[in-house]
């Protein structure tokens, strides 16, 4: 057996943990944590607190106001109360979840925000998961006001490529969503779903909002996120999303994303 094979075999083996939640009396945070399957999700819902969504381990998937966000552990999700949202992984994941009260939160973001998850942070909200017979009600209230103190959105662009609605569009779509180095001009497609370049171009600006080939550079990005966050080089993932070079792949990572895929994915401690 493969050496990846051992490592599979021996996470399968382990108990799987189950879902828990802490959340003591007088509490401003509290923390829940969640294991997720792969392609698992959480339907459609909301919470009275405001939530950060966060993975320790694996990469979680936010949907919310039209948009969706992947996210590494390097990154966690504030959703304000309120906000209708879904959440999954797309792989096999932990979430890790605080929920502040908004009577107690003096944080006001009306949106979702992307949130850095320094060492400091990760080490906290660990710190903050145990239980109340083993963190006292003052070291935890001392604790949560530092984890605010260190909860500061950071620049990021939302990748996006919705499913355009025009079935031929919707059939090239869904072709590239399984193999998103697939090449072929919309005239090449055309010749495959019986439509002209010109309709094809149309049925994705109007589907999707976007140029085909910017929701293609969208869909490749999305696909890589994944890839990479499971540790996947860049040339690796550069070709598998359909790019020639690592260069041209981390250049359209950066215009895509706002930033270059090693400060995205940069292990807590490497970054500044």
């Amino acid at each position: 057996m493969s050496s990846d094979g051992h490592r599979a075999a021996e996470l399968n083996r382990r108990p799987r943990p189950r879902p828990h939640l802490v959340n003591p009396p007088g509490a401003a945070v509290a923390v829940g944590s969640f294991p997720l399957d792969g392609s698992q999700w959480f339907g459609r819902h909301q919470h009275p607190a405001h939530q950060l969504a966060w993975a320790p381990h694996g990469v979680l998937a936010v949907r919310a106001c039209g948009r969706t966000w992947v996210l590494p552990s390097t990154v966690a999700l504030w959703i304000p109360a309120g906000i209708p949202h879904s959440t999954g992984a797309t792989s096999s994941a932990l979430l890790r979840s605080l929920y502040f009260w908004a009577d107690r939160c003096p944080l006001i973001w009306d949106e979702p925000q992307v949130i850095p998850v320094s060492g400091l942070l990760r080490e906290l909200i660990g710190y903050l998961a145990q239980d109340p017979e083993v963190l006292g009600p003052e070291a935890r209230h001392r604790a949560e006001d530092v984890v605010l103190d260190l909860l500061h959105p950071v620049s990021v662009t939302t990748v996006r490529a919705p499913m355009p609605t025009d079935p031929r569009a919707r059939r090239i779509a869904e072709a590239l969503r399984a193999d998103p180095s697939d090449g072929r001009s919309l005239a090449q497609w055309g010749e495959v779903v019986g439509a002209s370049a010109r309709t094809l171009a149309r049925a994705f600006v109007s589907g999707t909002g976007m140029p085909y080939g910017q929701w293609r550079t969208q869909l490749r990005l999305q696909a890589a996120m994944p890839m990479l966050a499971a540790g996947s080089t860049v040339s690796a993932v550069a070709r598998r999303v359909g790019y020639g070079s690592p260069s041209a792949f981390v250049a359209a990572f950066r215009r895509g994303v706002g930033v270059p895929p090693g400060a995205y994915f940069a292990p807590a401690e490497h970054r500044g």
